[in-house]
C-alpha cells in the first residue's frame, strides 16, 4: 500500500471487474455521451483555459507560465478529488460500486479496439471518407489529409498509444495509488490531450503538460512496449524480433515515452509509421519509427486488432500481479 486507501486485494479485484466491463460496453456512445469520462471531463476545461489564457499577443514567457499553472492545478485537483473519493467509498452504502463506476470511465480497452474494427471494414469497403471519420478516435491528425495509407498508421499509432495511456497507466497507478494516482493520471492526461502537441500554439502553453506526460507515463509505456513483444508470439506474422529492434531505436524520439510502444507495434507489424508529414500549410519533420513498410494495408490494422487485445490481456495480468506483491 503506498498511499493511505489505496492497494489490496479487493482493489484488484475491482480492478478487474472494471476491465471486464470496459471490454463489454466501453465503445458504447450512450456511456460517453450521458456518462464521460475524467480524462473527457479535464478535456474540456482545458479548452476553456486554452482559449482564455494562451492568447498570441502574450509572450512566450507569460503563455508557459500559464500553461504550467492550469496543468499543475488541475493535476493537484485530481490528487485531491481522488483521495477525497477513496475515503467517502470506504464510508457509504454501494461505496464500491462508485469506484468501480469511476474505475471504468477511467479505462478505455474497448474504445480503440471498436475503432480499428470500423476502419478496417470501412478501407475493406472502398469508402475511404468513412475510414478516416472511424480513424478519429485513435488520432489527432487532419483526417482530410490521410489516404487509405496514412489511415492505417495513423489506426496503428492511435492503437499503441490507447494501449498506454488508456488501459495501463491507469491500471498501473490505481493498483498502486488507489483513486487518487487514477484520478491525477485522468488529469494529466486530460490536459495533455489538448495542450500537449508541440505544435507552434502549444509549444510554450503545453509545454509542462507534455514533460509530465512523458515522465509520469513512461513506466507504462515501457511495459506497454514489453507486453506487445509478449503478444507478438500469439499474433500470426507478427515478428517480436522487429519490435524489439524497434524499441530499442525509438530513444530521444519527440514522441517521448509515447514512442515506445509505437515503435514496437510498428516494429512487430513490420510497418513504419510517424515519420514527416504535411498537416495544413505546416510540414512535420518527424523522424519515422520502425523499420518495415509505409504503405500499410487493412491486412496490418486487422492484425493490429489482434496485438492490442492480446497486449491487453497481458497488461492486465501483469498490473494485478504487480499490485498483488505490492499490496502483500
Amino acid at each position: 500500500m503506498l498511499l493511505p486507501y489505496s492497494g489490496g486485494v479487493d482493489t484488484l479485484l475491482l480492478l478487474v471487474i472494471a476491465l471486464i466491463v470496459d471490454a463489454c460496453i466501453g465503445d458504447s456512445p450512450l456511456l460517453r455521451r450521458f456518462l464521460p469520462g475524467p480524462a473527457d471531463l479535464v478535456a474540456r476545461a482545458v479548452v476553456q483555459f486554452d482559449r482564455r489564457l494562451n492568447r498570441i499577443d502574450r509572450t512566450d514567457g507569460v503563455r508557459g507560465a500559464r500553461g504550467s499553472l492550469v496543468t499543475l492545478l488541475l493535476l493537484t485537483l485530481g490528487l485531491l478529488v481522488g483521495f477525497c473519493l477513496s475515503v467517502l467509498v470506504r464510508h457509504v452504502p454501494a461505496g464500491g460500486f462508485l469506484e468501480l463506476i469511476i474505475l471504468v470511465r477511467c479505462l478505455t480497452l474497448r474504445l480503440p479496439w471498436g475503432a480499428m474494427a470500423r476502419t478496417v471494414t470501412a478501407l475493406e469497403a472502398g469508402e475511404t471518407e468513412a475510414a478516416r471519420q472511424a480513424v478519429g478516435p485513435l488520432t489527432d491528425r487532419q483526417l482530410w489529409s490521410l489516404d487509405d495509407h496514412g489511415i492505417v498508421r495513423a489506426g496503428a499509432e492511435g492503437a499503441a498509444r490507447a494501449l498506454t495511456h488508456g488501459v495501463v497507466a491507469p491500471a498501473l497507478f490505481y493498483a498502486l495509488f488507489g483513486l487518487a494516482g487514477l484520478l491525477a493520471w485522468a488529469a494529466l492526461d486530460g490536459t495533455a490531450r489538448i495542450i500537449g502537441h508541440d505544435t507552434p500554439r502549444h509549444a510554450r502553453f503545453g509545454a509542462l503538460a507534455r514533460r509530465l506526460t512523458s515522465w509520469v507515463g513512461f513506466p507504462a509505456a515501457l511495459i506497454a512496449a514489453l507486453v506487445l513483444l509478449l503478444a507478438a508470439s500469439f499474433v500470426p506474422r507478427a515478428r517480436a524480433a522487429s519490435g524489439l529492434r524497434d524499441l530499442r531505436g525509438a530513444k530521444g524520439h519527440p514522441m517521448g515515452a509515447d514512442a515506445l510502444p509505437i515503435a514496437t507495434f510498428a516494429g512487430v507489424l513490420d510497418l513504419s509509421v510517424a515519420g514527416p508529414r504535411r498537416e495544413g500549410d505546416r510540414v512535420v519533420k518527424e523522424p519515422w519509427l520502425g523499420n518495415g513498410r509505409a504503405r500499410a494495408t487493412p491486412r496490418d490494422l486487422r492484425a493490429g486488432m489482434a496485438l492490442y487485445a492480446i497486449s491487453a490481456l497481458i497488461a492486465a495480468g501483469l498490473v494485478v500481479g504487480l499490485g498483488l506483491v505490492v499490496a502483500g
